[in-house]
Parts: C-alpha cells; sequence; structure tokens
C-alpha cells in the first residue's frame, strides 16, 4: 500500500502519473489527492521557489480514471502575489481545473483572530474509528481517525456536522500544505450523517483558504457541517484544527447528490 509520502516522492508530474489501486474513490482518483497533486506539480517546476499558498479554487470536471497529468501556468506575478492555473488531464479529458494564490505576508497593524476552537477531547482520549468497507471507499485507509463529537457518516442522524481527529498514515517530508489538502477531503461528506444506506455524492467544486503559512503536524480536528441543501446540491463547509487550537484551513465545498 503507497503511502502519501512514498507517493509524492514518487511522483514526477513531467510524466504520466498511474495512481495506485487504493487512493481510488469509487471510480475515480481521490479527489483529495488530485488537488495535492495539483500543488506538488507547482511546486516541483518553480525553481525559485513561491511565497506560502493562501487560496485555491478547484473545478472538478470529469473522473479520473486514466493516467494523470497536470499542465501549470502562471498568468499573474506581482510583487508579493503569484497566481497558477493547473489543469489535471485524465488521459485526453480535463478532470480538474485549479487555480491557486500563493502570497507573502503583508506587514499591516490590523489583526483579527478568530474564536478558539471549542473544547474537545485530545486525540490519545478518543476511541479510533474502524474504517468500514461498505462505506469508505478504498483511499480512507491512508487516514487514522478518531471522533471527537457530532455524528457519524451513514448514521441515520439529523445532525449534519461531523467532527473528527484525523492524521496521515505516512506523510514524512510532504510539504505542509499538500498533506493539508489531501488530508481536509479524508472525511465522508456531512451531507451523509443523515443516510441509512450508502448513496451516490461528489464534489462539484472546492474552495480552499489559508490564512496563515501551512505548518506540519500529526493530528489535526476536522469539523464538517452541511449548511444547506436544495435541488439536488448541498453546501459544505470545514474547518481544520491544529492541536495548539490554532485554525489553519478553512474550505467550502458544493456537493451534486446523485442518488
Amino acid at each position: 500500500m503507497t503511502s502519501l509520502a512514498r507517493l509524492v516522492e514518487q511522483f514526477d508530474p513531467g510524466e504520466p502519473f498511474e495512481t495506485p489501486a487504493y487512493w481510488l474513490q469509487g471510480g475515480t482518483v481521490f479527489n483529495g489527492l488530485s488537488a495535492a497533486l495539483s500543488l506538488q506539480a507547482i511546486l516541483h517546476r518553480s525553481a525559485a521557489g513561491l511565497p506560502p499558498l493562501k487560496s485555491a479554487q478547484v473545478t472538478f470536471i470529469s473522473p479520473v480514471t486514466q493516467a494523470q497529468t497536470f499542465n501549470s501556468r502562471v498568468f499573474r506575478h506581482r510583487r508579493s502575489e503569484v497566481s497558477v492555473t493547473v489543469d489535471c488531464m485524465s488521459g485526453d479529458d480535463l478532470a480538474l481545473r485549479t487555480t491557486m494564490l500563493f502570497a507573502e505576508p503583508r506587514v499591516r497593524q490590523a489583526t483579527l483572530e478568530p474564536l478558539e476552537c471549542r473544547s474537545y477531547k485530545v486525540p490519545s482520549h478518543c476511541q479510533v474509528q474502524e474504517v468500514d468497507r461498505q462505506v469508505v471507499t478504498a483511499c480512507g485507509c491512508h487516514f487514522e481517525m478518531r471522533p471527537a463529537g457530532g455524528s457519524l457518516p451513514v448514521s441515520g442522524d439529523e445532525n449534519s456536522e461531523l467532527l473528527m481527529w484525523v492524521r496521515h498514515q505516512d506523510a514524512q517530508g510532504v510539504d505542509p500544505a499538500v498533506a493539508l489538502i489531501a488530508l481536509v477531503d479524508s472525511l465522508l461528506l456531512a451531507d451523509t450523517n443523515a443516510f441509512i444506506d450508502p448513496a451516490g455524492i461528489t464534489s462539484a467544486s472546492w474552495t480552499i483558504d489559508l490564512l496563515q503559512p501551512a505548518a506540519g503536524g500529526q493530528w489535526f480536528l476536522i469539523n464538517a457541517f452541511n449548511q444547506q441543501a436544495r435541488e439536488g446540491y448541498s453546501m459544505q463547509d470545514m474547518e481544520i484544527w491544529n492541536e495548539s487550537g490554532q485554525r489553519v484551513l478553512w474550505a467550502r465545498q458544493i456537493v451534486a447528490m446523485l442518488t
């Protein structure tokens, strides 16, 4: 089984990349991995280095069912900001398009800190979440999860909040921003809490924001909650907090309900 650390080590954006079977999510490559590799492709090709990742907008266009290639282009480069677009191809088909903003910190007096993370048990005091292969797809084996509150996927619970401590099985040496993007998509969507049986859902678009440069860590607390659902689509927000109680990432997904 190829870990994220091993996969990134093998990844060469200049060559078609065949994703190992244990990184599949139904009939496609795990969305979080495709987005993370899009960032890795940019970092690999940037010999001069880039400022920290600040934001990413991902549009999922078609399933990844063939070898992936990544085509990147810098379309704006200012003194403190760089904007880059990456097209992830599945064979000859465009699978996802990602636009990323990299930005240097600005010296300003005004600051506003987010609300503190609510108090939860530390990961060592939470039970390990056993993987149900009927619910979690193959890629779930790359993450260790420990419920910290909220509801569980496919539990029939109307509470649309998921709260889980999550860590990679192995992300040693992986750029922290790459690891975070792969991690934030590790949970089943909060929409699935109310399901009694597994059903088809897929991400249509994804926005990711990091207020400060990504930093490494072991455990991260992911809080995912469904804001609204109607006409076959739902809007889900996600926050990631580190073990020190700092919010390190905010994300939003538009989710298509297939069945």
